[in-house]
């Protein structure tokens, strides 16, 4: 592999593999109110948070952690505001105290903090614009959870990114073969930190995902419905710690692709079987290095939100992760991918809740069954359905779907949650 290629995987595994303190969209939303605050250097007498529709989607339904079991993207934007720190930038919410959560109630039911959709931006948009007396702060992130895009005081510009999609990566072309070139390839010590991290972190929350009862129980169910054979270990694993996850659990997670969701599932169901497998050190490295490139792949086509479920992306990679980790080829990997794809690729995105973690079992399951055909041969063929003559243009015709395909869907979606289309026992339903 070409030291260009080499340092461009590098360079996705780390910006991508960071860590994050419960859902990313509520996070991302604390993050920008508590850089607000701090630009504004006094505490403000009003607040209001402008969001894209896909921000309200993922806020809406899941709890913010630290938050004392609220949700909502006017309790993570007080909670940065009163007790967040920018510095920890997706755990700004780390430490958040019994008096800052009476507070940020209190608050909350003075109307302090508004809330409005805004039109016409990106998919992942959160402007907060703090006001007190005469002084104004304006931090606006878009495009990707931490990416400060501009900041404001006193209606002064003081920072404003460059355009986006300028960076040593945005150009590369990403493939599956590259992907498995670089992971077969790619030095252990460039590895230790973002892959030994995704372990720790993300198994710990997993296993309190199991121990105790969050959410719907998803992951636990699982395991009591179907026992430990290898195969549910790995759906109920990754389950589980979305079930914490999105049950407002105080414990952060390696996300990828901008999801703490996918996180999860490129990562512990891999783990599951290379301990099933005795797979070395370095093997199981390797391993989750494919799974993570492989849902990056995927997932860059269509852009960190939409309707498009980040879970199947994920559990393409994961697949993909279990057949190399079985000692499958190119062929086999690649048919993994084809295949998951073909079964579960058009799981919606109807925002962060509870039921997230269904979707990651649904979409595991599926990857897993795909592994198996994968090893004997079987795989969908180009003209089943959006499959395409190889990996590659499939992975661009999920692509197309989720990101052309599926945007009246997510607008649709937005309207659904929002109580603006109405349901009756008629045949046809109200808008």
């Amino acid at each position: 592999m070409d030291n260009r290629s080499y340092a461009a995987y590098l360079s996705l595994l780390k910006n991508e593999m960071i860590t994050a303190l419960g859902c990313t969209e509520p996070i991302a939303v604390a993050y920008a109110a508590a850089k607000a605050r701090k630009v504004l250097a006094c505490f403000p007498q009003e607040v209001t948070v402008f969001c894209s529709g896909n921000i309200v989607k993922n806020v809406k339904s899941v709890v913010v952690p630290n938050s004392g079991g609220m949700k909502g993207i006017e309790v993570a934007a007080l909670l940065g505001i009163i007790g967040g720190n920018p510095e920890n930038i997706l755990e700004v919410l780390d430490g958040i105290t019994d008096a800052q959560r009476a507070e940020m109630r209190k608050l909350l039911s003075e109307g302090l903090c508004k809330c409005r959709i805004k039109t016409g931006v990106d998919n992942l948009y959160i402007q907060v614009v703090l006001k007190s007396d005469d002084r104004s702060a304006d931090v606006t992130i878009a495009h990707k959870h931490t990416n400060i895009v501009k900041i404001v005081r006193d209606g002064i510009v003081e920072y404003e990114a460059i355009p986006i999609g300028k960076n040593q990566t945005d150009d590369f072309q990403m493939s599956v073969n590259g992907i498995l070139d670089f992971a077969q390839n790619v030095a252990m010590t460039d590895l230790e930190d973002c892959i030994g991290n995704e372990i720790a972190v993300n198994s710990a929350i997993s296993r309190e995902g199991l121990s105790s009862d969050y959410g719907a129980k998803v992951g636990k169910t699982i395991i009591d419905v179907y026992g430990d054979d290898v195969k549910f270990r790995a759906v109920a694993s990754a389950s589980a710690g979305s079930d914490a996850r999105m049950g407002g659990c105080p414990m952060p997670v390696v996300i990828n692709s901008g999801s703490g969701n996918q996180g999860l599932t490129v990562s512990l169901p891999v783990l599951e079987y290379a301990k099933a497998l005795n797979a070395s050190r370095e093997m199981t490295f390797r391993a989750l290095a494919v799974s993570n490139l492989i849902s990056i792949h995927i997932k860059k086509n269509i852009g960190d939100l939409s309707a498009f479920c980040g879970a199947v992306s994920a559990a393409c990679g994961a697949g993909a992760a279990i057949t190399y980790l079985h000692g499958g080829s190119y062929e086999m990997i690649a048919n993994t991918i084809i295949n998951t794809i073909a079964s579960v690729g058009g799981i919606i995105c109807d925002g962060a809740k509870a039921s997230c973690a269904a979707k990651i079992a649904s979409s595991v399951n599926a990857a897993i069954l795909s592994h198996e055909m994968s090893m004997r041969g079987i795989v969908f063929h180009d003209g089943d359905g959006i499959v395409q003559p190889d990996v590659e243009q499939t992975i661009k015709s999920i692509g197309y779907v989720g990101k052309v395909g599926m945007a009246k869907t997510d607008e649709e979606i937005l309207r659904i949650m929002l109580g603006e289309v109405k349901f009756s026992t008629a045949s046809e339903f109200e808008k």
